[in-house]
Order: C-alpha cells, then sequence, then structure tokens
C-alpha cells in the first residue's frame, strides 16, 4: 500500500498528548464482542495505519485477543499462503466472526505513465489473492493538490487511471474506494486545488463511473466543513471504508494539518455522534477503523498501540449502542 504519511513525510508529526486511560465502559471490555456485535458495521484492525507493523495472521490473531471484528487485508500475505493454510486462515475467521476490512490500492496512479502501468500490471494478481479469501474492498486517496496539473488535467487523469484500476478489481468482485483529504493546509500546499470535498469525490466516482465509491474519514469530512447532512447525500452501496478520528484542539479548522491527528474521541472537536449518526441512519455495514498519524501512539509498543485503538475506537462506537 502507498503511504500518504509517506506521501507528505515532510509534514512534522503530532506530539500531543496521548490520553490512554482504563477501558471501564460497559459493554466494550477487550475481548467482548457481544456489543459490538449489535452493530451493521465492523470494528477493523489496520495496524499500519497506527504504526504497528503485523503481517496478516499475526493480525487476525490481535484481532480476536481485542475483540476488533474485522481485519485489513493483506494481499501478498494471502498470496504466499497455500491452499492448506488459506483454509485453515478462512476457517479461524468464521469461528471467531471476523470479516475482511479494506486493502490498500497496490498502484501509484500519481507519478508518469510508466510507473503506473508498472503498477497496473500486477494488479490482477493482487485481486486475485483477495478474490481467493473473500475479500471485496480496495481503497486509495486523493491529494488535493497538484503541483503540475490543472484541476481538469488532473481530473481527467484520475479518470482514466482510477477506471482502469477499477475495472481490473471488479473482475475479481473488488470495489475501489477514492477518499478525500480535506485540509485547507494541504489545499493551498501546491499550485493547483484539487477535489478535497465529498460532493466532488463524487463527481469523479461518477464520471469513472464504474466501481467505485468512497472512503470516509471523520477528520476531513470535519476538515471540508461538512456536515452530517453531506454524509445523508450517500447510501450504504456509496461507501466503501469509513475512518474514525479526532482532531488536535486549539487550533481553527483551517488550520488542522493531516499528518497531526488524535484517535477518536480523544478531543471531542469532531462531533462524532453526528458523523457515527449518519452511518446509523444510512445503514453502513462496511468496515470502520482508525487512522490518527499520532505520534505518541505509534511510539508505543505495537500491542499496546493496538489496544489504545480498541479503547478509542469502542468509545465512538458507544455513541450509537446507548
Amino acid at each position: 500500500m502507498i503511504s500518504r504519511r509517506g506521501f507528505v513525510r515532510n509534514q512534522a508529526v503530532s506530539m500531543a498528548g496521548l490520553a490512554v486511560a482504563p477501558w471501564t465502559l460497559k459493554g466494550f471490555e477487550v475481548g467482548n464482542r457481544s456489543t459490538l456485535d449489535k452493530l451493521n458495521f465492523t470494528m477493523s484492525l489496520n495496524p499500519g495505519a497506527i504504526g504497528a507493523k503485523f503481517n496478516q495472521s499475526e493480525i487476525l490473531d490481535l484481532a480476536i485477543k481485542f475483540g476488533y471484528s474485522a481485519i485489513t487485508c493483506l494481499p501478498n500475505d494471502l498470496s504466499a499462503m497455500d491452499s492448506g493454510e488459506m483454509d485453515a486462515f478462512l476457517a479461524k475467521m468464521k469461528t471467531h466472526k471476523i470479516s475482511w476490512g479494506s486493502a490498500g490500492l497496490p498502484i501509484d496512479f500519481r507519478k508518469d505513465e510508466a510507473t503506473f502501468k508498472e503498477g497496473l500490471a500486477k494488479m490482477p494478481a493482487t485481486c486475485a489473492a483477495m478474490e481467493k479469501a473473500g475479500a471485496t474492498r480496495m481503497n486509495t486517496w486523493i491529494m488535493p493538490s497538484n503541483a503540475h496539473y490543472t484541476y481538469r488535467t488532473n481530473f481527467s487523469l484520475h479518470q482514466s487511471r482510477l477506471k482502469d484500476a477499477a475495472n481490473i478489481a471488479g473482475h475479481h468482485g473488488v470495489r475501489l474506494g477514492l477518499e478525500y483529504v480535506g485540509p485547507k493546509t494541504l489545499l493551498t500546499r501546491s499550485r493547483f486545488p484539487f477535489v478535497r470535498t465529498l460532493v466532488e469525490t463524487k463527481e469523479l466516482i461518477a464520471a469513472i463511473d464504474e466501481n467505485v465509491g468512497v472512503v470516509l474519514d471523520s477528520f476531513h469530512w470535519y476538515c471540508a466543513e461538512e456536515s452530517k447532512t453531506d454524509l445523508l447525500t450517500l447510501d450504504n452501496r456509496d461507501i466503501i471504508a469509513v475512518d474514525l478520528n479526532d482532531a488536535r484542539s486549539g487550533f481553527d479548522v483551517a488550520d488542522q494539518i493531516d499528518g497531526k491527528r488524535e484517535l477518536p474521541m480523544a478531543t471531542g472537536v469532531i462531533p462524532l455522534q453526528d458523523f457515527m449518526d449518519a452511518l446509523v441512519i444510512i445503514g453502513y455495514d462496511g468496515p470502520l477503523r482508525a487512522e490518527p498519524f499520532n505520534q505518541p501512539l505509534r511510539d508505543m509498543d505495537d500491542e499496546a498501540a493496538v489496544k489504545a485503538t480498541y479503547d478509542a475506537m469502542a468509545k465512538a462506537f458507544a455513541l450509537v449502542t446507548g
């Protein structure tokens, strides 16, 4: 997966405090799935987004241990499994009622044509591994500015290349999700502005017109100054994946930075009640994951970070479980 953190790696990381209080919220104790299983959507473990590194089998074991109900898909790890290993892995997922989250698009479509074509040639094997495992969701992100291309030129480039990728994915039963990136600090970073709101993302998806949906992120929704009403223009089929995050306190929305975020419910800056309520109304039934780009979290022991993320996400889930 191509990391947006790497793409904007010259941004400073957040050193805001990460509160990791003892977990006591009834029904969401670590390892307790009873409350979580009442929801249509799932809590997905995506270690890479919290700075932790585990292989596919380790991710499944951690999800079982801490009570997650979905796991991110690592197609390269799946490809390395023989048929017996794959059968055993899928049986273990089924036994513990673990579903698939989303995989990252393995193509850099933002660079030159040769780089894009090289990545595209590898995509059928990636999607075939996902198909064999029953994974159906893949995602990428859209940078909201560009140093070289005008909006129209960049739109055409995204439309053409992502259509090719979505077509290959669709032949293997996989849908592609596009995540808009909301901070104005990235909009103004390069010469030409590009897509950074839900409505613009929907326009791009309509132009691609093939096997594509949206990836929602509470942080980008907040930075784009959107509301619950904007979310309710979507239905379940429109959404491929959802990221839950909070924003730093003490900063105006226009000054928020993509690489400096908080775990969900850490500050209360983002109105997650509205965000979660909208997902329930829509009937969303896919994965929710955390992507806080938070340095204190990344500095933790990997397994401790997995637990801290579960605790934070559970607080957000509790907004809609009573």
